[in-house]
Order: structure tokens, then sequence, then C-alpha cells
């Protein structure tokens, strides 16, 4: 399934018409050769506009006046050059490729997925400032904000009062991918929260990461970074 809808008809037959154009052409123009109501026609090229797609040029044809009498400018529209952008994505089978290729590389497929993971959780938060020294608290506090960010539903837990101890994942953004995958994609979700805890230099490390611990959660196990060691 792609993952992103392809442009509503009606707005790819506009763009069409602007393509196949010799020159740039005013809303009436496009409303007839659609054989739609102006106000529908301009609609769509205002929406064109506002996608990138194309460009809203002033005036009319050349020779012929800017404006024909009272009311706003006659503005002229043309396809911008390159892809269409409206078009359907397939980020979901770009990931099957890659994950499929790196499932298949053998015993050392969950390091070198946790290591990538670790690079970008790395990439995901930012930087303290030199001298100051991350709390526990500030560290769980980043940590959610960044599973919050990616999608995870995080819900932190602890055996008493203060930094919690687990975080149970109540969504996963790769589902699909972690059911099939999972040796190499939970690994990968375990690097990013260790990643994102060292760049944050926390005394708080991801000690495990507990693939549908639950039947509507995984488990992600917090300690202090000492207590990891």
């Amino acid at each position: 399934m792609a993952d992103v809808h392809p442009r509503r008809p009606r707005r790819s037959a506009v763009l069409d018409a602007l393509r196949a154009a010799s020159s740039p052409l005013g809303v009436a123009e496009v409303a007839e050769r659609l054989a739609v109501h102006p106000n529908t026609a301009r609609f769509h090229l205002d929406a064109l506009v506002a996608e990138g797609a194309a460009d809203r040029l002033p005036g009319g044809r050349p020779g012929q006046p800017a404006q024909s009498g009272p009311g706003r400018p006659r503005a002229r529209y043309a396809a911008r050059p390159g892809m269409d952008r409206g078009g359907a994505r397939g980020y979901r089978l770009l990931a099957e490729i890659l994950v499929s290729r790196l499932s298949a590389a053998g015993p050392g497929a969950a390091d070198e997925a946790a290591a990538a993971g670790r690079l970008w959780g790395r990439h995901l938060v930012a930087s303290p400032q030199p001298y100051h020294r991350t709390t526990e608290a500030e560290a769980a506090e980043a940590l959610l904000s960044l599973l919050t960010e990616l999608g995870f539903a995080p819900e932190p837990a602890t055996a008493g009062a203060g930094v919690p101890d687990r975080v149970r994942l109540r969504n996963c953004p790769f589902l699909e991918l972690a059911e099939t995958h999972g040796p190499v994609v939970c690994p990968l979700h375990h690097g990013l929260m260790q990643g994102a805890l060292e760049e944050l230099r926390a005394p708080l490390a991801a000690t495990r990461l507990e693939p549908f611990a639950e039947p509507d959660a995984c488990l992600a196990r917090l300690a202090p970074a000492a207590t990891a060691a």
C-alpha cells in the first residue's frame, strides 16, 4: 500500500492541462478545457501553487492587457518543471527492501541494526550545553519526548516515586516490519533509545527492550547508567 495517497483526480487533471498547454493558462481557460466552474478551477490552481507544483504569473497573455475590467488582475498559471510531488509514495516498500536485505546479513544483523539506531538516536536529540550535567529526570523527559514524536506512544512507569524504570511502548510506528523482521527492527528501536541517552550524556541507560512483552505494548527497561555498566 502506498504511504501517501495520489493527488485527487480533479487536481491531477488541472495539472495535466497546464503541462499540455504551450503557454500559461488563465482560470477561465482551464475551466473551459475541463468543463468545470471557474471557481473550481481557481481552487485547484491555487492549491497546486501552494503545493509547489505550479506557478502563478501576473498579467495576461503577451499583447493583451493585464486586466480587462474592474476586479482582481488576470493571472496565468504554469506547471512547474519537475516530477509530480502529489503522486503516491512507497516508503513502506522501501523499508521492506532495506530491512529484508539487512536481515539476510547473518548473525551480525542485529548488531548492525542497533548501531544504526544509536547513530540516529544521537542525531535526533539536541546535545546539552558543554558544562551542563543532565539529570536522570531530564534524560527521561527528553527520551519520552523523542519516543512520543516518533509515534511510540510511551507510557512511563516506576516501582516508586521518581524517574521511571520502564516505559511501555503502546504503539509501534513500524509494526508490520517488527512483526516480520523483529530481530533487526527491535534492536534498531533499542539502539535509538541508547543513542539518544548517550548524546544527552545522561546518567540513565536503556538496558533492554522486550518486544511484545504485553498483548498491547513493548517494554523498554531503564536504569541508572552506573548500574547498567
